[in-house]
C-alpha cells in the first residue's frame, strides 16, 4: 500500500445523545477529535483528513494544521459520511484503500491503526478490521461489547464469521472485542453504501452485519489492546486518565 493510494477518514459530528459536543471535548488541552487525528497522523500510512458537517470542528481541524472536509448533514452512518468525503477528495478515483476511523478513538494507538491494512494483502478481502481477545466475563457478557466470531486463517488473523452483542461463542475458547476500526477496497466500501440495511443488522444494530449477509468477506487481525471508545463522561475520565499517563511516561 503506498502511501498515496491509502486515505484515513475520521467521520466527526456534533449530535451525539450520550455525550453532546463530544468531538470538542477537552482532553489534556486537546479536543477529542485532535488527539484523533494526530494518532491517525502517526500512523504514517497516507493521508489524513476529518469528515464532519460542522463547521466548527472543520476550523478546529484546521488550526491545529489538520485536513477537513464538510460533508452532508444526512447521512444515516460514519460510512455514508466517508463515501461522500472519499468522492469530494479523490474525484480521480486514485485511492485504493480506505480506513474509517471513529472519532471517539482517542487512545487508539498509531500500530493498530496500520494493523487494520494487514489483511487487504489477500486480495480476496474485501473489509479488514481488528479484534482483541476477551479476558473478564463483565466485558464477554457487556451487550455494548460487541464481539467478533471468526476462523482463523493464519497467525493473528480471523476470517469473519458474524458479529453480536450477545457473549458468543459458547464453551471454552477465546472471545474476541470488536474493535470498530475498518479498511475499505474502495470497490467494496461503493458496494457497502449502496446496500440497503440488512435484517441481522437491524435486529443487532451492527452496521458490518450488512457486508457479512450480502457476501462480502471481512477478515479480523487479532490486537492486543481496544482502545476506549469514548461514549460517557466515565469513559471521558478514563481518556484522559490514560492519556495524561501516556504525557507522563512519553
Amino acid at each position: 500500500m503506498t502511501e498515496t493510494r491509502t486515505l484515513v477518514l475520521i467521520p466527526a459530528r456534533m449530535a451525539a445523545t450520550r455525550l453532546p459536543g463530544k468531538p470538542m471535548l477537552d482532553i489534556g488541552g486537546l479536543p477529542m477529535i485532535v488527539h484523533v487525528l494526530r494518532r491517525a497522523e502517526a500512523a504514517k500510512i497516507g493521508r489524513v483528513a476529518v469528515a464532519t458537517d460542522t463547521p466548527e470542528i472543520a476550523a478546529t481541524v484546521t488550526a491545529h494544521g489538520g485536513e477537513a472536509i464538510m460533508t452532508r448533514p444526512d447521512h444515516p452512518s460514519g460510512s455514508d459520511r466517508v463515501f461522500e468525503a472519499l468522492g469530494k477528495l479523490d474525484p480521480d478515483g486514485r485511492v485504493e484503500t480506505i480506513i474509517n476511523l471513529q472519532g471517539d478513538f482517542p487512545t487508539i494507538r498509531p500500530d493498530n491503526i496500520r494493523a487494520v491494512l494487514e489483511p487487504l494483502a489477500d486480495s480476496v478481502v474485501d473489509i479488514a478490521t481488528l479484534a482483541a481477545e476477551i479476558h473478564t466475563e463483565e466485558e464477554a457478557s457487556n451487550p455494548n461489547v460487541v464481539k467478533a466470531v471468526g476462523s482463523p486463517v493464519a497467525g493473528q488473523r480471523l476470517r469473519a464469521l458474524y458479529f453480536t452483542r450477545a457473549t458468543a461463542p459458547h464453551g471454552n475458547g477465546p472471545r474476541y472485542h470488536h474493535i470498530g476500526l475498518y479498511a475499505y477496497r474502495r470497490k467494496a466500501l461503493q458496494r457497502f453504501v449502496a446496500l440497503p440495511p440488512s435484517p441481522l443488522e437491524q435486529q443487532e444494530k451492527l452496521e458490518q452485519l450488512r457486508a457479512l449477509e450480502a457476501g462480502m468477506r471481512i477478515d479480523i487481525m487479532i490486537v492486543k489492546t481496544v482502545p476506549r471508545g469514548v461514549d460517557t463522561p466515565a469513559d471521558l475520565e478514563t481518556a484522559r486518565r490514560i492519556l495524561a499517563g501516556e504525557k507522563q511516561t512519553g
